[in-house]
């Protein structure tokens, strides 16, 4: 059993300290501020606290009111991943964007001005970027979240990210460690498995994650899945032999290991969100990432006596635990010090698109971005108000479906009358129906992933020969329509993008 040589105040700081906590509301709650006295040292925020830059930027005041040197972190990878942006669309268009101009000076500007306006609201660690290789075109959960299928391209870009975003003062969390993308099944429904041999893990899913590492990335976030080439038996998460073992004593990561959301089910739903969290701190995590879903104050509560006591009967070190939360203060400090050399700028330009220096950069990339490819038949622009059909599959969990995306209402800006419609399902009588003598623009996202979705675009070709379609997932499936858009993301921006393409302003 360890022996504890330090007062059991310190031991609750300390295990309230490597807590990084989601809640409701848009301001703090009383009992967060309570927690922060108490010795909590972050907080994560979501879309539901979130409704604008000045709001943001009073939140964020309000929680370093109780203690200045609180991290407050937040899930923005821009693209279709947007909690500052979450009821507009982002501003900036996704990493498979990105990539696919691949321009590492492009990615490192749009990193920089996204990560100077959540500098700007009191944001300063970023749950981004998402480094995975997209290897299996079937992901369910990563696709445009990633660079794209190429090893060195994503590492390229990973480090371009992280030097925009750090240098302007938020630390980066280089995710989903050791690596997402070869998966068909979405970690936060259950445990995907990746069976391939650690030389394939080596020259693909590792690449990126040592580039990051060696570009000083100051945080690295975990996966909850299972490599079996690494450890056989315990996810990512869990695994000693891949957080300290590869992680810290391979490739050298000095910096704090950040858990994915511990209510996610491939660790909930077999260990539970406290004792995963122990397995977690002992394999070698420094922080505890939870507040997606279980987001009160009795969540803290449990997992910071669920610490406490694994300390108390030997099963977590207090050493570790001690560890954890010292590098937990250390990137605290690290971006305590970038606030008090004036990183950021002011808060009511944040998403203010075209109001601050750099804000067109995002429609710069999404412009660039664009993949446009032409049927047999010249392509007319549209002069009037087409009929916009969408095709719309289930939303993975980070993704969420508050966010809207589409072409619609930035056709809608250009050709006034615009009208839409939702579908999800084959039938495209409905659309037919609807579109009336307008001519159609078919939106679709991941079309080589849903049979269905094929089915009815093709459908609506056959009647309609002049629709248009605009792909704004993976660019898997061949080009189809008078006009095949491919967006390579749902960002507001990728949208405005591909208006324009339709009626002939842009590409």
């Amino acid at each position: 059993m360890t022996t504890l040589v330090h007062a059991t105040d310190t031991l609750t700081r300390d295990a309230l300290t490597v807590l990084q906590p989601g809640f409701v509301g848009t301001t703090a709650p009383d009992w967060l501020l309570r927690r922060i006295g108490e010795g909590l040292s972050s907080v994560g925020l979501f879309g539901r606290n979130i409704v604008s830059p000045e709001q943001l930027a009073a939140l964020t005041a309000q929680l370093r009111a109780e203690r200045d040197d609180v991290l407050v972190a937040i899930d923005e990878e821009g693209g279709d991943v947007t909690r500052l942006e979450v009821k507009q669309g982002s501003s900036f268009p996704g990493n498979y964007a990105l990539g696919s101009v691949d321009d590492v000076e492009l990615t490192r500007a749009v990193a920089r001005e996204l990560g100077r306006r959540l500098a700007a609201c009191g944001v300063d660690l970023n749950w981004a970027p998402s480094a995975d290789v997209n290897s299996n075109a079937e992901n369910p959960v990563i696709g445009v979240r990633s660079f794209g299928p190429d090893p060195d391209l994503v590492a390229r870009h990973t480090v371009a990210y992280v030097d925009g975003l750090q240098g302007v003062g938020v630390a980066a969390c280089t995710k989903h460690f050791p690596g997402h993308g070869d998966t068909n099944v979405d970690s936060h429904d259950a445990l995907p498995r990746i069976d391939v041999d650690l030389a394939t893990l080596h020259a693909r899913e590792l690449v990126p994650f040592r580039a990051a590492v060696a570009a000083g990335t100051k945080a690295v976030m975990s996966a909850h899945i299972l490599l079996s080439a690494l450890d056989p038996h315990r996810p990512a998460t869990l695994s000693p032999q891949i957080l300290t073992g590869l992680l810290r004593q391979e490739l050298g990561f000095e910096g704090l290991i950040v858990t994915d959301g511990m209510e996610m089910q491939a660790v909930a739903a077999t260990y539970g969100i406290e004792r995963g969290s122990v397995l977690a701190i002992a394999a070698g995590a420094d922080a505890i990432c939870v507040g997606g879903g279980l987001c009160d104050e009795d969540t803290v509560l449990q997992l910071r006596d669920a610490l406490v006591n694994a300390v108390r009967t030997g099963e977590l070190p207090e050493e570790r635990l001690a560890d954890a939360a010292a590098r937990v203060r250390a990137l605290a400090s690290w971006t305590q010090a970038h606030r008090a050399r004036g990183a950021g700028s002011v808060p009511g330009a944040a998403v203010q698109e075209g109001t601050a220096p750099g804000a067109e950069i995002g429609l710069v990339a999404a412009r660039r971005a664009l993949k446009v490819t032409r049927g047999e038949r010249p392509y007319t622009p549209m002069t009037s108000a087409p009929y916009v059909a969408s095709f719309t599959p289930v939303a993975n969990f980070a993704v969420g479906d508050e966010t809207p995306w589409g072409i619609a209402a930035e056709l809608e800006r250009l050709l006034p009358g615009t009208e839409t419609g939702s579908y999800a399902d084959s039938s495209v009588d409905a659309v037919l129906t609807a579109a009336g003598e307008r001519r159609v623009v078919a939106v679709v996202r991941d079309l080589h992933r849903h049979p269905w979705m094929t089915e009815a675009v093709d459908a609506l070709i056959a009647a309609r020969p002049d629709t248009v379609v605009v792909e704004m997932g993976l660019n898997e499936a061949e080009p189809r329509g008078a006009l095949h858009i491919a967006t390579h993301g749902a960002a507001r921006v990728c949208g405005r993008a591909a208006a324009e393409a339709v009626v002939g302003t842009g590409a």
